[in-house]
């Protein structure tokens, strides 16, 4: 299970365009680099507390967009599946090593690496 951190990073990869301008740069520099709220309100000449309006607000849409379109979970289901299929391909590779069955592996893991 993902922590919220990473969730909201994952859900930012899908869905992060169609947020406001400015919701993408508070929440890549507080989520992707690592700014606190009080630099990013530096930058920026506001108030840590609307960074922190501005962030919610994000956190909020990106959550509803997932709630709507489920593109992460269908990703996530679609990993594990792969996941699935990559250990039955393992289990059986020392019965039947074919170059097609090692291609489809290969193919497989470089699919879950990304």
């Amino acid at each position: 299970m993902l922590d919220k951190f990473d969730l909201v990073n994952l859900l930012y990869d899908f869905y992060g365009q169609m947020l406001t301008d400015r919701q993408r740069s508070f929440v890549e520099l507080y989520y992707c680099q690592n700014l606190s709220l009080g630099e990013i309100a530096e930058e920026y000449g506001v108030t840590r507390q609307a960074v922190h309006d501005i962030l919610k607000r994000a956190e909020q849409q990106l959550f509803h967009y997932e709630e709507k379109l489920g593109l992460v979970r269908r990703h996530r289901e679609e990993r594990s599946l792969l996941a699935k299929v990559l250990s039955i391909i393992d289990g059986h590779l020392e019965r039947c090593s074919s170059e097609e069955v090692l291609r489809a592996r290969e193919i497989l893991a470089g699919i879950l690496k990304q």
